[in-house]
């Protein structure tokens, strides 16, 4: 029987292709760089199709594995594979590429060559940490997307892009660190139980630590995956961030980066330590909702907009953590499409700044106002992405939203009514903030006769709107995919064997709908 084509080795392995081509480009080819870099994006978008096209449906475990020796004197091999969590993840990063690329078609006008590549080498770490099932090899991708990162804010970012590449590369390097060791722990630790050398995350899926180490592991990793999200207080890194990245980074960095944080917990932090996540709940539910109410808080009073959707960033991804730590199948399903959600609304929120700070040379909402006369296509979409990301019902912002605060309130609800309040609150900072940019008096003269969208604009734009809409509507055929690892992880969190002594999880809260 002929082996099943590679489709994700394919995805993976593409944009490192891509980025030797450019490579091999002229320094001053900036045409033909920005031509190799959107058509092997495109690919890479096209490719990645047959992953959601062929997917199985109901079906647990992994699909499109491919495994070959690599280092078998350590138990290191190439093992890749998704379910249904990692598929939506690594689609969200293939469909933001290319847009990452146009959108960067004018700005990025000095070292052309070297963005471009540095955005090439940075697809494949970002796709490799979300298809490795072999510990060593994500731990190889989680620090290859690092270092693109650190150069594309150090580069094109703004005036303080030093302070901010630095920050940014010391707060995930510690983490990185930290959970580097936690990974060889673990690795002797089954070495001693089963006698086998072997980094294969299935593997290790079946070992059950003592509670102590446990304890200690989970919060290596958790370290490490809080500063990615990030969780409060591990957040400060981000806003400095934000808005010194060029319009790519912060689109990568919020639609994709930091979702490697929220992927960790539900990929390895929570099967591998189970009891460890169940002692620690409360600590992590708590954070979660800090997260909502206090990025709201701040997001409301900033006059940066850019620096405003940062501090959205944080709050919605509150729901997302909140929604994995509820530990019940709607509120995991929830936090899971919330990932994406967030990607696609905060991404083309970062897209529409970035379009206007390409007009205005500015982030201030002060410097603007009256942009939606001259401006009627942009406010239009710009009015989409808005109500999309404050969960208007009908966008994708809802129904992600909408499963993590049923799922908190059927386990939690003493977490649940405080999280409501980031609801509203971020209508409150995203009308405030829509209105001063789009509909108040015109203060400034430039604002009179700003250009509307051009057709690459709209061509960045208008699939993402339509994505928005579409997850709003008809969420099936994603809940669809993420409905069998959202049972097997709540399965695992079930039969741990510290389940019946948690103090904040219960068994009813735990059930899925079906087994109620």
């Amino acid at each position: 029987m002929a082996a099943p084509f590679p489709w994700l080795s394919l995805v993976l392995w593409l944009p490192a292709v891509g980025a030797a081509l450019v490579l091999a480009l002229p320094a001053q080819a900036h045409l033909a760089i920005r031509r190799v870099t959107l058509a092997v994006t495109l690919l890479g978008f096209a490719f990645s199709i047959p992953l959601f096209t062929l997917f199985r449906n109901g079906v647990a475990g992994m699909q499109f594995e491919e495994r070959g020796d690599w280092i078998p004197a350590f138990g290191i091999s190439y093992h890749v594979g998704i379910d249904g969590i990692s598929l939506l993840l690594v689609l969200l990063t293939t469909l933001l590429l290319p847009m990452c690329v146009l959108a960067s078609w004018t700005y990025i006008t000095k070292r052309v060559k070297e963005f471009h590549i540095l955005l090439l080498v940075l697809a494949t770490g970002m796709i490799g940490v979300f298809a490795a099932l072999d510990m060593f090899v994500f731990y190889v991708f989680w620090e290859l997307m690092l270092i693109p990162m650190y150069f594309l804010i150090g580069i094109w970012g703004g005036r303080e892009r030093i302070y901010a590449s630095v920050k940014f590369f010391l707060y995930t390097f510690v983490g990185s660190l930290l959970m580097l060791v936690a990974i060889l722990v673990f690795f002797f630790q089954y070495r001693a139980l089963t006698g086998n050398v072997s980094y294969d995350l299935l593997d290790w899926y079946g070992v059950s630590l003592p509670a102590a180490t446990q304890a200690l592991l989970f919060l290596a990793f958790f370290l490490a995956f809080a500063i990615k999200v990030p969780m409060f207080p591990f957040h400060t890194w981000l806003p400095d961030a934000h808005v010194q990245a060029p319009t790519a980074g912060s689109v990568i960095l919020a639609a994709v980066l930091l979702k490697m944080g929220t992927y960790g917990f539900v990929r390895f932090a929570m099967p591998l330590f189970p009891d460890a996540t169940l002692r620690f709940l409360p600590w992590l539910l708590a954070l979660s909702v800090i997260a909502i109410v206090y990025g709201a808080m701040v997001a409301t009073v900033q006059p940066n907009v850019k620096k405003l959707v940062a501090y959205s960033s944080v709050s919605h991804l509150g729901f997302v953590t909140l929604g994995l730590f509820v530990l019940n199948a709607q509120g995991i399903q929830g936090g899971v499409l919330q990932m994406v959600n967030h990607g696609l609304s905060t991404g083309a929120l970062f897209l529409l700044v970035g379009m206007l700070y390409e007009r205005r040379h500015t982030y201030e909402i002060a410097d603007f106002g009256g942009l939606a006369r001259p401006m009627p296509v942009f406010a239009t979409l710009f009015m989409i992405v808005t109500l999309s990301s404050i969960g208007l019902p009908g966008l994708n912002g809802f129904v992600g939203e909408f499963l993590v605060l049923i799922g908190a309130f059927r386990a939690h609800p003493g977490y649940a009514v405080p999280a409501t309040a980031g609801v509203i609150l971020a209508a409150v900072y995203m009308l405030w903030m829509y209105q001063r940019v789009m509909f108040n008096g015109v203060t400034r003269e430039e604002n009179r006769d700003v250009p509307d969208l051009d057709r690459r604009e709209l061509a960045i734009l208008v699939p993402i709107a339509v994505l928005i809409v579409w997850l709003g509507v008809y969420p099936k055929p994603f809940l669809d995919k993420i409905e069998p690892a959202v049972q097997t992880l709540v399965e695992r969190m079930e039969s741990a064997p510290g389940f019946a002594e948690a103090p904040s999880a219960r068994p009813a809260a735990l059930a899925s709908p079906g087994r109620r």
